[in-house]
């Protein structure tokens, strides 16, 4: 996995967002003392925040080109529905041009060491005041890649969003997070309570912090898997709230995989829980592809369909040449956000790389 090896090289020199002077020194950051909300992901956006990242020492020469152009499908897919500002580094300004251009993408000059911009962008919060940003601290996964550059991106966005930013006491990346917009959260334990992010934390003291930086009444833990992958088992890739009361969770039907036991463990935790409001949730299943495209098939895939991702009026989703899989993923999606034009697209290299089409964007709510 091309993504999971660790980046030894020195990540150079370290600056700021050019485009608007964003400085990312930490300045002018406060610690929150409550009544922000992260509103759910369906709710209106703003914008699209994406990282044109992948560089050569992390992908290599050959995935490298691929990765770029999946990047852009993405963009180009989402701009359709609503604007897209997209991190560029000053060096690969040109490249980006010319995979990128037409309307809907902004490029921004910023610096960073990778493309997920879930995990390393700020996770962006309304309440009284306002709208914020709030920095989650981002280690790398734990320490297993090179992100000192990675550390600032949160800062910088919102710092050209024009929002606050909230510091955090948490170690967390976004796709470990997922929320309902109306107080409950869904976490997987092997991401948030694992010593390589948050050392000696509980879940009470988890759900403390998250309560007064996004407004969270209610957390279902999921066990997630800790070591199987660079995240330690992002939320993203297992359930996600279509609305309050409905979430939509993954199932690994391939009893080789790592997945296969833990996904069954958590329909039944799903199945069971109820949300901050007392309601029990109503359980959707996508079932993961049983192939994908031949020169793509590779123990470290991730193929899964519950990466998808909510944007105005649309659902952008992959597809991985499973023609059961694929189809019945559309038809499920399109029965569950009946409002929204259901998008599916290829983004096999990205998938290759250990993420999805989530792991690599930031909503921006209005």
């Amino acid at each position: 996995m091309r993504r999971r090896a660790f980046i030894r090289a020195a990540a150079g020199a370290v600056g700021g967002f050019v485009a608007g002077g964003c400085g990312m020194d930490g300045e002018g950051a406060a610690r929150t003392d409550g009544g922000w909300v992260m509103p759910e992901e369906g709710r209106a956006h703003i914008r699209t925040w994406m990282a044109f990242g992948a560089e050569e020492r992390v992908y290599g020469a050959e995935l490298l080109p691929l990765v770029r152009r999946d990047l852009a499908t993405i963009a180009r897919t989402i701009a359709r529905y609503e604007p897209v500002s997209m991190v560029v580094r000053a060096e690969e300004m040109g490249l980006a041009r010319e995979l990128l251009g037409g309307p809907g993408v902004e490029l921004v000059e910023g610096e960073m060491d990778d493309l997920w911009m879930r995990d390393m962008g700020p996770v962006f919060v309304s309440g009284d005041r306002g709208r914020a940003g709030v920095d989650f601290n981002f280690n790398g996964w734990g320490g297993k890649q090179e992100h000192r550059r990675d550390t600032r991106v949160a800062a910088a966005v919102a710092e050209r969003a024009g929002v606050r930013r909230v510091r955090s006491d948490l170690v967390l990346e976004g796709g470990g997070l997922e929320v309902d917009g109306e107080g409950t959260a869904i976490i997987t334990e092997s991401c948030v309570l694992n010593d390589n992010r948050n050392p000696g934390w509980s879940k009470r003291e988890v759900e403390r912090e998250l309560a007064a930086v996004l407004g969270i009444a209610k957390v279902i833990w999921l066990p997630g898997i800790a070591g199987a992958d660079i995240t330690d088992g992002h939320t993203d890739f297992y359930a996600r709230f279509v609305r309050p009361g409905v979430v939509v969770a993954g199932l690994d039907n391939d009893p080789e995989s790592f997945d296969y036991d833990v996904t069954r463990r958590h329909l039944d935790i799903l199945r069971a829980a109820t949300d901050a409001h007392g309601r029990p949730l109503e359980v959707e299943v996508l079932e993961g592809p049983s192939t994908v495209r031949e020169e793509w098939a590779d123990d470290d895939f991730a193929a899964g369909y519950i990466n998808f991702y909510v944007c105005n009026g649309a659902v952008i989703a992959p597809e991985f040449g499973d023609p059961r899989t694929d189809s019945a993923a559309r038809s499920i999606l399109r029965r569950l956000y009946p409002e929204r034009e259901v998008v599916q697209i290829a983004i096999d290299a990205i998938a290759a790389s250990g993420g999805g089409i989530h792991c690599t964007i930031q909503q921006e709510p209005a």
